[in-house]
């Protein structure tokens, strides 16, 4: 007896077994791309990946390796090592965890591999590298910010001021009470003086 297969019967095989096959893999930079790292202060942010299939799923269990260029601008991961093999976590995702730059300022490329049951994929992450003392120009940012603050404060404790002194129940401007007002910076207060 012979079985007669029909062309849509083996077509519909033939697409599931390559829906059970894995597919080319992918790899998403989430975090780290295009990084302006502190040479001074030796911090960064850590590169963050994500290994996703043909069908955009997440890859748990696939190996990444990161690796930082060998001379110039670059950096390291733990132990001075300008490589580091991770594995993918349930989402797929691979940190490249105690990243830091070397002393030298510029633009660089950290290369990110991929590998999971005989598929491969790469990409890198852009990063700079700057020597900036971060804590004296972020602190002069939040100084600066904090002044315009106080001063758009105090400008509207002022014209609360004349407000209050001008329509105080009829009474004129010159006979009325003006209460101080107090602008505490650090707790961030406004009010009466007690």
């Amino acid at each position: 007896m012979k079985l007669w297969l029909g062309p849509f019967t083996v077509l519909w095989a033939t697409a599931v077994l390559l829906a059970q096959q894995p597919g080319e893999l992918q790899i998403l930079v989430i975090g780290g791309e295009g990084s302006i790292n502190n040479v001074k202060q030796r911090t960064a942010r850590e590169p963050i990946v994500e290994v996703r299939d043909r069908n955009n799923r997440p890859v748990a269990g696939a190996l990444v390796l990161f690796e930082a260029p060998r001379s110039g601008a670059s950096g390291s991961f733990i132990g001075r090592s300008p490589t580091l093999r991770v594995t993918t976590d349930a989402q797929g995702r691979a940190a490249g965890q105690g990243f830091r730059p070397n002393n030298t300022a510029g633009n660089f490329n950290l290369q990110v591999s991929a590998t999971f049951q005989g598929l491969t994929a790469s990409t890198a992450v852009h990063m700079s590298n700057v020597a900036v003392a971060g804590a004296v120009g972020d602190g002069v940012a939040a100084h600066g910010k904090l002044i315009g603050i106080l001063i758009g404060v105090g400008a509207a404790a002022a014209a609360g001021t004349v407000y209050a002194a001008t329509h105080s129940g009829g009474s004129s401007p010159s006979t009325s009470t003006v209460i101080p007002t107090t602008i505490t910076a650090g707790a961030g207060t406004v009010g009466a003086r007690p």
